[in-house]
């Protein structure tokens, strides 16, 4: 038999339910499975079944590549149907908050205390480094980031610099994504040079930490130390807590090489990359919400007390909201530190 002949005879006797789970498929695609009677829903298997199989013969005896493209097409389109999320999208984004983030936050709980570890070390030996000696300060603080705020900034500009903000909603905007992009992209290098076995997320998490550290001893010279933790409150806990959670994730990858247990290297990585790569998303979210408190709470409120407020209640939030969130359904999938 001719090669057209036999891709017109298989074609002719499979053709009739090909095109019946086509039209299934569009019309799950259309208006979702639940728009499909009940017995369509149950025929949809069986005739994804059918059409893979076809597929398979297809391929073995060369048959027309436009028949076998179909095929291939139909295969997975049918597949998202047979074996694809059930969810609506506010479905999954509903659940990615209510249960996946923090979830995969208690996974990698040791990561993520490891990495704040560092990120406290850091502040701690910038402090006293600074304190001792002002140079020390050019020596951490970039001249962007220090935004003109050296020891030989005046008393009085310092100060200033805790109390002026943007007088126009269009500067505050530009301000808030500014400061978002800036910290999202130190949050996932943290995350991502995990990949170096973790090395370097240490560094970058300590080296953030010198820089916390250096202005902490620059304002407390100045006897204005508590008026700046006032002044980083407002966006500071759910930033820093969004880079040490990047930072956390980062480990989580690292570990899955260092020490991948009875999998392979590859098979470590990919069970515990999905909660590190859930931390970094989750996290990316986190400094969306300080970025904004930064651009706009930060620079409209100026009254210590209700700064620390306004600090206080984001930090008890995250702590409730990681402790006790999603606490009543199934955590298997992450196993961040297993």
């Amino acid at each position: 038999m001719s090669a057209p002949l036999k891709s017109y005879e298989f074609r002719r006797e499979r053709e009739s339910s090909w095109r019946e789970l086509e039209s299934l498929v569009s019309s799950a695609e259309k208006s979702g499975l639940k728009s499909l009677p009940a017995e369509q829903l149950l025929r949809l298997p069986s005739l994804y079944r059918a059409a893979l199989s076809s597929l398979s013969v297809a391929r073995s005896i060369s048959l027309d590549q436009n028949v076998v493209g179909y095929l291939e097409s139909l295969c997975a389109r049918a597949y998202f149907q047979v074996y694809g999320s059930r969810a609506s999208f506010f479905e999954a984004v509903g659940g990615f908050f209510s249960h996946s983030f923090p979830a995969a936050v208690r996974a990698a709980f040791w990561p993520i205390v490891i990495a704040g570890f560092w990120m406290v070390l850091g502040s701690t030996v910038g402090f006293f480094l600074v304190q001792n000696s002002g140079e020390w300060f050019y020596s951490f603080v970039p001249g962007d980031l220090a935004s003109g705020r050296t020891p030989a900034s005046s008393t009085e500009s310092l100060q200033g610099a805790l109390y002026d903000g943007a007088d126009t909603a269009e500067r505050l905007y530009t301000f808030a994504t500014y400061l978002f992009t800036h910290n999202s992209r130190v949050a996932l290098m943290a995350f991502a040079l995990g990949f170096a076995l973790g090395v370097p997320t240490i560094l970058l998490m300590f080296y953030n930490g010198l820089i916390l550290g250096a202005f902490l001893a620059l304002y407390d010279d100045r006897g204005l130390v508590w008026e700046l933790a006032a002044w980083l409150s407002v966006h500071g806990t759910t930033e820093l807590l969004a880079i040490i959670l990047c930072g956390g994730g980062g480990l989580v990858l690292a570990r899955a090489i260092i020490f991948p247990d009875q999998h392979s290297r590859l098979d470590s990585l990919a069970r515990r990359g999905r909660a590190a790569g859930t931390l970094a998303v989750g996290a990316v979210v986190m400094l969306l919400v300080a970025g904004l408190l930064e651009g706009f709470a930060r620079q409209l409120v100026t009254d210590i007390t209700t700064r620390y407020a306004i600090g206080g209640t984001f930090l008890v939030f995250w702590i409730i909201y990681f402790t006790l969130c999603g606490r009543g359904r199934h955590e298997g999938g992450y196993h961040a530190d297993d």
